[in-house]
């Protein structure tokens, strides 16, 4: 603590080997207030406020019975619905390996793999009421690319949520800088109620995901 008060920054020291990158990130993470406060609550993720904010302003939890979430690793997202809807029967899915979470059905496999649909709905004991996607392509660097690919797993993830929420059910995706394009949007607003995007305020400042929140879905 400095004599105004203040706690000063942390500073990372420098190693070898490590990249100017490695040492940005490595700084934003022990000054940011989100990851300090996912810590001290017990959250893998500081991810898990940006479901948090989002629920407080789109009421996404309340009444939740069903809930899929795409790209769960490492668990943030799943925590919260835990927690917000304790009774909620929740399924996940992710490339990467995610430590088991009480309650939480997990498969470790590519949701665009063509058995990963059936898996996801084998889970639940009916349609789920609620599609959370935090997925995100790998990037490789070429912004239109990764927009490209990452807008890829959006459309995967909406034509999954169109063939299998109950009616009045909602969709809530990362998307980035633009939203959602044109062609899904209309496809959105074709079977939702409402479609809006969002920003929580978790999400970095100098970060360009948004979210986009489809909500009252129509029905087939």
């Amino acid at each position: 603590m400095t004599r105004s008060g203040r706690n000063p920054e942390k500073r990372v020291k420098t190693a070898r080997g490590r990249t100017a990158s490695s040492n940005r990130w490595l700084s934003r993470q022990l000054n940011d207030p989100y990851v300090k406060q996912a810590k001290a609550e017990g959250y893998r993720s500081r991810a898990a406020y940006k479901l948090i904010e989002l629920d407080e302003k789109f009421g996404l939890l309340k009444g939740a019975q069903r809930v899929v979430d795409l790209g769960i690793a490492p668990g943030g997202w799943s925590q919260v619905v835990r927690k917000m809807a304790p009774r909620a029967a929740i399924v996940g899915i992710d490339l990467l390996p995610t430590e088991p979470i009480e309650g939480v059905t997990i498969f470790q496999m590519d949701f665009m793999a063509d058995e990963a649909p059936e898996a996801l709905e084998g889970a639940l004991d009916g349609p789920p009421d609620l599609v959370l996607s935090d997925m995100a392509a790998n990037t490789v660097g070429h912004k239109q690319t990764d927009h490209l690919r990452t807008m890829g797993l959006v459309e995967t993830a909406v034509d999954f949520a169109i063939q299998t929420l109950a009616p009045g059910g909602a969709f809530v995706a990362k998307v980035f800088a633009g939203g959602t394009d044109s062609e899904l949007l209309t496809l959105l607003k074709q079977n939702f109620a409402t479609v809006k995007h969002a920003k929580p305020p978790a999400s970095r400042k100098g970060s360009s995901e948004w979210y986009v929140i489809a909500q009252g879905f129509k029905g087939r």
